[in-house]
């Protein structure tokens, strides 16, 4: 059973959806964070799946998005402050044991908690977001991600981005959903919808390209391999980040499991759940991270 509550962290609250093992029951939380434009119903099909491997799983939406709280400004979503969020969530879901899982942005977050706070996390699942280095490298080595990546550029622009999601109560970003994959779930689509209108949060949402685009395209890359030991899942089909991103993550990452699924989009939640909570099962069990 998914129960829903609120949470508060790094002096933000946050709405979390949980399932599995109360406070004191276990001391292993896994963390999912959704990505742009989704909520944390992205993860309802995968919470429960993670309680039954012994994990207080808890999908929280993100500062900005959905029923947290949206502080204003670009600088307000910057990484430091969404890694700090992580971190604080963390602590105020009683984790010992840590294991973090991010999809598209929640996986940008979850590649930079893990380069920046290397003693935290026991545990990296990643789906559909690259290694801040692997991105730089396919970036800078040709056309094929540049192309890819043109909406990064378009979000830099003020108020037309936000004004383009919002319109037509926000049959927009169901339609650029749907367009990719034909597998989200009415109700969804509806939360999702229903999130872009709220108050300030198309701005949020557009806010995390805006205020980080500069760091993960010129920044300095990190040196220092991840130590966590990491699974990344790849929807093969995904039109928005070349399957090359998946090459050569052993030079970041010291214990790396890569699954691609063929025929699957960006959106791996939806394509191909079985398939993803079954690697991710498996990958803990022979991690010592479930049981």
């Amino acid at each position: 059973m998914i129960t829903t509550r609120r949470v508060s962290a790094n002096g933000l609250s946050f709405t979390v959806d949980e399932a599995g093992a109360q406070d004191g029951d276990t001391d292993t939380v896994a963390l999912c964070l959704h990505g742009f434009p989704e909520a944390r119903q992205a993860w309802s099909e995968q919470l429960p799946a993670f309680a039954a491997l012994g994990w207080r799983a808890a999908a929280p939406d993100l500062r900005g998005y959905g029923d947290s709280d949206r502080p204003k400004g670009r600088s307000a979503y910057a990484l430091d402050k969404l890694v700090a969020d992580v971190e604080a969530l963390f602590d105020a879901l009683g984790a010992r044991r840590r294991i973090l899982i991010g999809h598209d942005w929640g996986g940008i977050i979850a590649w930079q908690v893990a380069i920046r706070r290397p003693d935290l996390l026991d545990g990296l699942v990643v789906l559909n977001a690259p290694h801040p280095a692997a991105y730089r490298r396919e970036y800078d080595r040709g056309l094929t991600q540049k192309l890819r990546s043109w909406y990064v550029l378009f979000f830099q622009l003020p108020v037309l981005p936000e004004l383009g999601f919002s319109a037509g109560k926000g049959r927009a970003v169901e339609r650029a959903l749907t367009a990719t994959s034909p597998n989200f779930p009415p109700e969804r689509l509806a939360v999702y919808r229903a999130n872009v209108g709220k108050p300030g949060a198309a701005t949020a949402m557009v806010n995390y390209y805006r205020a980080n685009a500069l760091e993960l395209g010129f920044g300095p890359l990190p040196t220092a391999k991840i130590r966590t030991p990491t699974l990344l899942i790849w929807g093969e089909n995904d039109p928005y980040l070349d399957l090359a991103l998946t090459d050569g993550n052993e030079a970041y990452v010291e214990d790396f499991t890569l699954a691609r699924l063929p025929g699957v989009s960006h959106w791996v939640q939806e394509d191909a759940s079985p398939a993803a909570n079954r690697l991710i099962a498996e990958w803990a069990v022979d991690r010592g991270l479930a049981s």
